[in-house]
């Protein structure tokens, strides 16, 4: 009687007796390499980092040139047409105000220029609250272009002056932001500095909230008035004002040299 074909030979037995049995060739195992692949994952976000500045870079390329060819610029220059074309937009002009400021502050139009004229086209309330507005989303829009586009591009634009508190923003981070934004107020090297810093975004946010808060208090309240103040002021007192800050200039000048050379001389304090 013939031998019949198992249906289901044993294990190492071949279905037909007749062939060799043939051992499978096992496949090698992919073992994955941890270095490798953190090698590639570091390299693709480097890379998809590398192209979101250049796009970043780009887009404020060109809201600058689109502010600069609908006349942004020279409109800020004259008071009297800012104020009628905002005054036109109505609700609208708000947001014209914000976004101009945001936009072109921290790469170099003053501050100032908006914060003044906020009080001369609208009631206090509205000019503090465009104001404190505009200049938060300026700080931040300089903040974070600092720390995620252009590090290594504006490092070298921080003033000297600014690195002597790396250690107090380092220790004490609110409270030095505050008091920096207090002080200096809104400068585009210190939106950089602190971008360069390790001081987060939010101790930043609010500490710049902070700092902020009276000195655009004072300037939406008493801006207009002290605007017409110093319009009613005649020649001669002007003249005097200049006179005495150059005076006062020269003075601290004088004195900041003489104290320099002391120290320089006698660095150990002694004598």
């Amino acid at each position: 009687m013939p031998r019949r074909l198992a249906l289901f030979p044993a294990f190492g037995e071949s279905a037909r007796p007749d062939l060799p049995l043939v051992p499978r060739m096992s496949q090698p195992s992919r073992v994955s390499d941890p270095e490798r692949d953190d090698a590639t994952t570091a390299a693709r976000r480097a890379r998809s980092l590398r192209y979101m500045r250049i796009g970043l870079v780009a887009l404020v390329a060109v809201l600058l040139v689109v502010a600069w060819r609908l006349g942004l610029f020279s409109l800020f220059a004259d008071p009297a047409r800012l104020k009628q074309t905002l005054l036109d937009l109505g609700p609208w002009g708000y947001v014209a105000f914000v976004v101009a400021y945001a936009v072109l502050q921290p790469f170099g139009v003053p501050g100032t220029v908006f914060v003044m004229a906020a009080p001369l086209i609208w009631p206090w309330p509205v000019a503090f609250a465009l104001s404190m507005t505009g200049t938060m989303a300026a700080s931040c829009v300089g903040f974070s272009f600092t720390r995620f586009v252009g590090r290594e591009w504006v490092a070298s634009m921080v003033p000297a002056r600014f690195k002597k508190y790396d250690d107090a923003l380092e220790k004490r981070g609110f409270v030095t932001v505050a008091l920096l934004r207090f002080i200096f107020w809104m400068p585009p090297p210190l939106h950089i500095f602190f971008g360069l810093s390790k001081v987060s975004f939010w101790t930043h946010f609010w500490g710049s909230l902070v700092g902020y808060a009276v000195p655009l208090f004072v300037t939406s309240y008493f801006g207009e008035k002290a605007f017409d103040w110093m319009r009613s002021l005649p020649v001669e007192a002007w003249v005097g004002t200049g006179v005495g800050l150059v005076v006062l200039a020269a003075g601290w000048w004088l004195v900041s040299r003489r104290l320099r050379r002391g120290r320089a001389a006698n660095p150990a304090g002694l004598g």
